[in-house]
Parts: structure tokens; C-alpha cells; sequence
């Protein structure tokens, strides 16, 4: 029986050692990708003109490295690409540039970007969610919870807008109502 039990230990520490390695291993090439396709976009729109997608794809990953003012330049890009971009995609680009201006603390065009997405796309719920984000950054608490009971129409299992809209109901509640 002792013999067994430093095997159970080592058998346990391989197993946890193996999962790590795996899970190490899937990130690093996950990685890799992305800056392949980084490369090859910046490469490729650097001496032609892109896709509004192209463009997208660009700036997503500019969003993610958290160069927020680089992805909104091509964004903007984005937008002028293509004049027959449909109005769903011309949202999520609008979506993406609120995102890089809230990120960079520029509430108020955050706003804009987020209420132009809206207009293209009026069941947009992310944008929906995202305008109720900033609007609590602002401590608009009445418009946050407008814009998440908005979302809650389109999608009424919206995890983040019901538990964003159960928190803000709560701070309007005055003490002297209990």
C-alpha cells in the first residue's frame, strides 16, 4: 500500500504537468495564428487597398493588442472600404470603434459610435449592452437601465443585462421607499 502511493502522486503530477503542457501549447499556437494574420493584413493593406472585412479583421486585432486609437483609424477605414456594406456590418464596426473610444475613456464619442451601430442595426443587442456600459460609466443610471431593459426585448436570456439591470434597480431604490 506505500508503495502505491508516491505512484499515485507521480501518476497525479504527470497528468497535471501533460494538461498544462496541452493547454500551453494550444495558446501558443492560437497566438501564432493571430499574428500571422496580423502580419499578412498589415502587409497586405499597407500597399493596397483591403475589404471593409479585411479592415475589420485588422482592427479587431489592434483591439485586442489594446492600440485602441491604431484600430479605430482602421475602422474608420473599414467604413469607407466598401459603400455597399450592408447596415449589420457597418453596426459591428461602429460597435468596434465604441469600444476602442470607451477603452480610451472618450465617453461621449463612445455614445455616438454605439447609437450609430443602433440605428444600422436597432436589435444590435452587444451595442445595446455596451451603451448601457458606458452610460453607468457616465452615472446615467436611468438611460444604462433604459438601454438594458432595451436589450432584454431583443434577447430575454441576456445574462449581463438582466444582472446590469437587477444592479441598477437596486441604486434607484431610496431608502425612504423601504
Amino acid at each position: 500500500m506505500s508503495e502505491t502511493l508516491p505512484l499515485a502522486y507521480i501518476s497525479a503530477l504527470l497528468a497535471i504537468l501533460l494538461f498544462a503542457a496541452i493547454f500551453v501549447l494550444i495558446e501558443v499556437i492560437k497566438t501564432r495564428r493571430q499574428e500571422n494574420l496580423f502580419s499578412r493584413l498589415q502587409k497586405k493593406l499597407k500597399k493596397e487597398k483591403g475589404t471593409a472585412k479585411e479592415y475589420y479583421q485588422l482592427g479587431s486585432l489592434y483591439l485586442d493588442k489594446k492600440l485602441f486609437v491604431q484600430s479605430v483609424n482602421i475602422f474608420q477605414k473599414a467604413l469607407k472600404a466598401q459603400e455597399d456594406l450592408e447596415p449589420e456590418n457597418q453596426a459591428l464596426i461602429h460597435n468596434a470603434m465604441g469600444y476602442a473610444y470607451f477603452a480610451q475613456e472618450q465617453y461621449d464619442t463612445a455614445i455616438r459610435q454605439y447609437k450609430e451601430a443602433l440605428k444600422l442595426y436597432p436589435d444590435y443587442v452587444t451595442a445595446l449592452n455596451n451603451l448601457g456600459n458606458v452610460y453607468e460609466k457616465k452615472q446615467m443610471i436611468v438611460k444604462a437601465l433604459e438601454s438594458y431593459e432595451e436589450a432584454l426585448k431583443y434577447e430575454p436570456n441576456n445574462s449581463v443585462a438582466k444582472r446590469r439591470v437587477e444592479s441598477l434597480k437596486k441604486r434607484l431604490v431610496s431608502p425612504d421607499t423601504k
